[in-house]
């Protein structure tokens, strides 16, 4: 008896081998604060939701402790596996924040490296650890900035009372 591989099985096959071939060459343009823009073959589509965020070489975004609100500006928690080590991700971040208009407001290398930025209307957290076996992991956390108590909107809050 012959062993003949069916027809659709081979089409198929294929198919899914052009679909992956396709998937490695895929070219993003990232725009970036001062309207440039950078092309890279690294970089995945979904990076190009945050524009104003440089992300390390070889990372993915990890959907199980990612929570984004809105868009244009966007706040939330963004947390990525990096193939990049927690130094490297560290350096990285140091040299990159400042051409995507942010300032930097604190720095701290440690196990959980830490660094705080300034941008107008928001602030930026990025906590880098390193991962079990290679490279990292890194939380992004982007919030707006709470406003002076004498622009609160609601009305006037009452005074503290003093403890006694």
């Amino acid at each position: 008896m012959k062993n003949i591989i069916p027809l659709h099985a081979c089409v198929a096959s294929l198919m899914a081998v052009a679909v992956i071939i396709g998937g490695c060459a895929q070219t993003t343009v990232i725009p970036t604060k001062s309207g440039a823009t950078q092309v890279s073959s690294k970089t995945p589509t979904a990076f190009v939701q945050f524009p104003d965020v440089p992300v390390p070489p070889g990372s993915k975004i990890n959907v199980d402790k990612t929570l984004i609100f809105g868009s244009e500006p966007w706040f939330g928690q963004l947390t990525l596996t990096s193939t990049t080590s927690s130094n490297r991700a560290f350096d990285f971040f140091r040299a990159m924040m400042p051409g995507q208009g942010w300032q930097e407001v604190t720095s701290v290398r440690a196990s959980t490296s830490i660094l705080t930025y300034d941008q107008n209307d928001r602030g930026l957290i990025i906590a880098i650890q390193a991962a079990t076996l290679l490279g990292s992991e890194i939380t992004i956390t982007v919030s707006p900035k709470g406003m002076p108590s004498g622009n609160f909107q609601g009305g006037n809050l009452p005074s503290p009372v003093p403890q006694q």
